[in-house]
């Protein structure tokens, strides 16, 4: 601040990762529970979790709940629901413990009061009597001058009795810091940014404790990081105006920084800072709409971080073992969706190679949420689901694929208008469905030879090609042109669900 006087440090990095690694690397996640885990949190979550491990640290979770306005259980919840469903496992949380615990900040409210205290005591803050009609005098006077809403710093000096006074009217103090000690430029040299310079004339005298005694941001999370042991702090470029604050404290508490490393702020495809409409979603969502984890954080790694050129996809484990923070790039990220279905799609056909079960597990749940399929589902269930997922290959980019290309086996056709037209307003199609239902109302499973005959012998005996019984036949058993092999869907739809679309599509043909 200094306390004493003198010239405020220069907060340097790390220089090397044998530094690094010399050292116990502690980073943490620091999630507010006031809603879902979005995209951002994710994204600084996943380079926290990368950090510790490449360098065989510890990644804590830490819930900063001081908003009891809107923090909630729920969100809590979620938002671990959502890191562990990622795979970023954490060593030390609020629901596994640890030894710096505990990790949620409404839980070390003593903690606060005991270092604001010691501040109190050691001349760097100050207790403000100010009454928020006051504060809001005063910013307005500002305003009309065009001046900076600065607190004027009126309850820097009161006098005992001052004190008292105020305290006789009913207020009760917060208390503020002495920033305005700090006479001369603070220097950060941030892990991703290099050196970034912070004049002292935009430092103001911020209140660390309000006067209900709940802690506000930059001072809680001062004494968290370093009660926790924390050794990086990786986070967004939004907190980076809040680190000249929080080095005071650490200053004016004699404690030592971690190193600060923050990441540039994720844009949308229109060049502009990242909004819901272009992706900023819940992660949750992307879970519901059939992603993987895996492609996510392979996605979230080459947001601003490209470990090779002309290489799109990495195993989680060479992510780690490839890692450097300082090869991360200043320059904002753009989230592009389309790249990270791609990325989605290349996943989702590894896996149907490697375990099938696993794809039609992901797509259960998008028929689930549509009301297609209900709990408890059985084994018949996912089974048919399953070979659904093989017949649709890879046209399955994501779960929800399943229903942009194989709505028609869960539920009943939807015709699109211009395959209706094309194929169902032809002359005979009508009575080419009729024949073909006829030859296949039986007894029996419906077998791939069976309906491949049946088409090509109906053919035979009118002349036609088998085309021309094979295109409105698909149109009246899924309503689209395109799709899997029409003999193979016709088995797995089974006897009486094709008999009855072809004689439905035939009642429209014509």
């Amino acid at each position: 601040m200094p306390r004493h006087g003198g010239t405020p440090p220069v907060y340097t990095k790390t220089g090397s990762e044998s530094e690094v690694d010399a050292v116990t690397v502690r980073t943490r996640y620091a999630g507010s529970p006031t809603g879902l885990l979005h995209v951002g949190g994710a994204w600084a979550a996943f380079f926290n979790w990368l950090f510790a491990r490449h360098h065989g640290g510890a990644f804590v979770i830490r819930v900063e709940d001081t908003d009891r306005t809107r923090s909630t259980e729920e969100s809590e919840r979620a938002i671990l629901e959502d890191l562990r469903w990622l795979g970023l496992e954490w060593d030390e949380g609020p629901d596994v413990g640890g030894p710096y615990g505990p990790y949620r900040q409404t839980e070390r409210f003593a903690l606060y009061a005991r270092y604001a205290r010691d501040l109190l005591e050691g001349g760097a803050a100050y207790e403000c009597y100010c009454t928020p009609e006051e504060l809001e005098a005063e910013r307005q006077r500002a305003r009309a001058r065009q001046l900076p809403q600065r607190y004027s710093g009126r309850c820097r000096h009161l006098s005992a009795a001052q004190r008292s006074a105020f305290l006789a009217q009913g207020r009760r103090p917060a208390i503020r810091l002495r920033l305005a000690d700090f006479g001369r430029t603070i220097v950060v040299d941030d892990l991703i940014r290099g050196r970034v310079e912070f004049s002292p004339q935009h430092l103001d005298d911020y209140i660390i404790i309000r006067s209900d005694g709940s802690p506000l941001y930059n001072f809680a999370n001062v004494v968290d990081d370093h009660l926790m042991a924390i050794s990086h702090v990786i986070r967004g470029a939004e907190h980076l105006s809040n680190t000249p604050k929080q080095l005071a404290i650490y200053e004016a508490l004699g404690w030592t920084p971690p190193q600060f490393a923050h990441l540039p702020v994720i844009l949308g495809t229109d060049r502009k800072k990242l909004s819901k409409r272009l992706g900023d979603t819940a992660v949750r969502d992307y879970r519901r709409r059939g992603y993987l984890p895996e492609a996510l954080l392979n996605f979230f790694a080459l947001m601003g971080w490209y470990p090779e050129e002309d290489r799109e996809i990495y195993s989680l484990e060479e992510l780690v073992a490839r890692f450097r923070i300082e090869d991360l790039g200043k320059a904002s990220p753009v989230f592009d969706p389309a790249k990270l279905t791609w990325m989605n799609g290349v996943y989702m056909r590894r896996a149907l190679e490697a375990d099938p079960g696993r794809v039609a597990q992901v797509c259960l749940g998008v028929l689930l949420a549509e009301g297609l399929v209900a709990e408890p589902v059985t084994p018949e269930q996912r089974a048919y689901v399953e070979k659904v997922v093989r017949l649709l290959g890879d046209r399955l980019k994501v779960g929800e694929d399943i229903l942009t290309y194989g709505d028609f086996f869960f539920r009943e056709v939807t015709f699109d208008p211009a395959a209706e037209q094309q194929y169902l307003r032809r002359p005979q199609a009508r009575e080419l469905l009729r024949a073909l239902a006829d030859r296949l109302e039986q007894d029996g499973a419906l077998s791939h030879a069976a309906a491949e005959a049946a088409v090509r012998a109906l053919a035979a005996e009118r002349g036609i090609h088998s085309r021309e019984v094979i295109h409105p036949a698909r149109v009246a058993l899924t309503g689209k042109t395109a799709g899997p092999g029409l003999f193979e869907l016709m088995e797995l739809l089974g006897r009486p669900r094709v008999v009855a679309r072809l004689r439905a599509a035939a009642e429209r043909a014509g």
